[in-house]
C-alpha cells in the first residue's frame, strides 16, 4: 500500500527458474517460440545491456589460408605452416579454402541441419534430452547450460558424437543421418591434416598431436539460430571459448560470428565454400598459451534463421585415461608449465557445469 493512501500494483517477483523450466518442458526450443508467433523476446533471453549491432569500428580481416598443394609441394607446405602458426598465435582463428571437402557435401550438411529443425515438433521432441553423460548418441536441446548460464541464448542445438565409435545410421535423426556420416568422414580427414600442420608449426614431428590423441574424438553440433524479433536484446551464443583441441566451423550465408581480437569484436563474413578453423581450450593448454583459444560470439538477427555446423575435436564426456598437460618439448626454465594435467572428461564436465558465463574454463586449470 502506498503512503498517500492510494493502492499501487506490485509487480510479482521474476521467478527465472520457473520460466526456464516452463521453456524447457515445451521441448520445442527457441524455434518453438518463434513458430508460436512471439513478437517480443521473453525476459529469460535478455542481456544485462543491449548488444550493439551497429558497431562503427574499422573491421579487421581474419586471415584466409589456402591448402592447395600442401601435400606435393614442400615449399608451399612450409608457407602454409608459417601462416597457420601466425594465425593461431594471434587470432586463434582462420578461414580455410581448398580444404578438400566438396562443395556439394558442405551444402548438403547445411540443408540436413535445416531439415532437422524444420521437422514437426512432435517428431523432433523424441531427440530432446539434457542427459550429457555420453549415453545417448544425439543430444538435442536449447542451451546445454540452460539452468547454469546467466542469460538464455537465442539458439537450439543438436550434438552428435561421431568418433571414436561412429554411429549407425539408425542412431541419427533421419533428415541428416546420411550426410552427418559423410560430412564427419571428410572433417576427420581434414582435421588429421590440420593437426599435422599445427604440430609442424610448433616445431614438432607431424604425427605428434595425433599420437597424443587430439583427433581421437569428434562431436558434430548442428546449431539453429531462429530469426529474432528484437535481436539487440539477446545473443545467439555469448562471449566464450571452445572446449576442444580445434573446431572446424561450417556457416551458412547469413553471418553473425564475431571474434574478439585486438580489443574489438570483428565480424567473420561467410566465404562460400570455406570453413572456419579455431583453436580450442585444449590446444591452448597443451601449447602452454603459444596458440590461443580466442573469445567469440554469435549475434542474433531479424532477417532469417542462421544455421552452422561446428565440429569439435574432443572426446567430450567419454571416459578415457589420457591426461593432457603442456607438451614437454615446448617447456623450458623460462617457459614453465602454466597448466596442470587434466583429462578431457574432467575439463568437459567443469566447462558444462560452469556454462557460458563470459569467463574461461582454462583459469580453473592454471598452476
Amino acid at each position: 500500500m502506498a503512503l498517500n493512501g492510494t493502492s499501487t500494483s506490485i509487480q510479482p517477483a521474476y521467478d527465472r527458474k520457473a520460466e526456464l523450466q516452463a521453456f524447457d518442458e515445451t521441448k520445442t526450443g527457441v524455434k518453438g517460440l518463434v513458430d508460436s508467433g512471439v513478437t517480443e523476446v521473453p525476459r529469460i533471453f535478455h542481456l544485462p545491456s543491449p548488444e550493439d549491432l551497429n558497431s562503427q569500428q574499422p573491421e579487421l580481416t581474419l586471415p584466409t589460408i589456402d591448402l592447395q598443394g600442401i601435400d606435393n609441394n614442400p615449399i608451399r607446405r612450409k608457407e602454409v605452416i608459417e601462416q597457420v602458426k601466425d594465425a593461431l598465435e594471434s587470432w586463434g582463428f582462420f578461414q580455410l579454402v581448398n580444404h578438400g571437402i566438396p562443395n556439394n557435401i558442405l551444402e548438403e550438411m547445411i540443408k540436413g541441419v535445416m531439415d532437422f529443425y524444420e521437422q514437426e515438433s512432435e517428431v523432433k521432441k523424441q531427440w530432446y534430452t539434457r542427459d550429457m553423460s555420453g549415453k545417448t548418441r544425439v543430444i538435442y536441446n536449447s542451451n546445454f547450460d540452460l539452468y547454469a548460464a546467466p542469460v538464455t541464448n537465442w539458439r537450439d542445438t543438436f550434438y552428435c558424437t561421431m568418433a571414436p565409435n561412429p554411429p549407425q545410421p539408425h542412431e541419427l535423426p533421419p533428415p541428416c543421418s546420411d550426410i552427418l556420416l559423410k560430412y564427419s568422414k571428410q572433417v576427420m580427414k581434414l582435421g588429421i591434416s590440420l593437426f599435422e600442420l599445427i604440430a609442424e608449426a610448433l616445431g614438432l614431428k607431424p604425427i605428434h598431436l595425433l599420437d597424443m590423441g587430439c583427433a581421437d574424438g569428434l562431436a558434430v553440433l548442428g546449431h539453429y539460430y531462429p530469426s529474432c524479433p528484437q535481436p539487440e536484446l539477446t545473443i545467439g551464443t555469448p562471449d566464450h571459448t571452445d572446449n576442444s583441441f580445434i573446431t572446424i566451423l561450417l556457416q551458412d550465408h547469413i553471418g553473425g560470428l564475431k571474434i574478439f581480437y585486438q580489443n574489438q569484436w570483428t565480424q567473420v563474413p561467410p566465404i562460400p565454400g570455406a570453413v572456419v578453423v579455431n583453436a580450442g581450450d585444449f590446444l591452448q593448454l597443451i601449447t602452454n598459451d603459444k596458440f590461443v583459444s580466442s573469445r567469440h560470439k554469435v549475434v542474433a538477427n531479424k532477417v532469417e534463421p542462421r544455421v552452422s555446423v561446428a565440429s569439435f575435436f574432443t572426446t567430450g564426456p567419454i571416459q578415457t585415461s589420457k591426461v593432457y598437460e603442456p607438451i614437454a618439448e615446448l617447456l623450458s626454465k623460462d617457459n614453465p608449465a602454466k597448466y596442470r594435467g587434466t583429462t578431457v572428461k574432467e575439463y568437459a564436465d567443469y566447462y558444462n557445469a560452469k556454462g557460458l558465463d563470459n569467463t574461461s574454463a582454462l583459469l580453473h586449470f592454471k598452476v
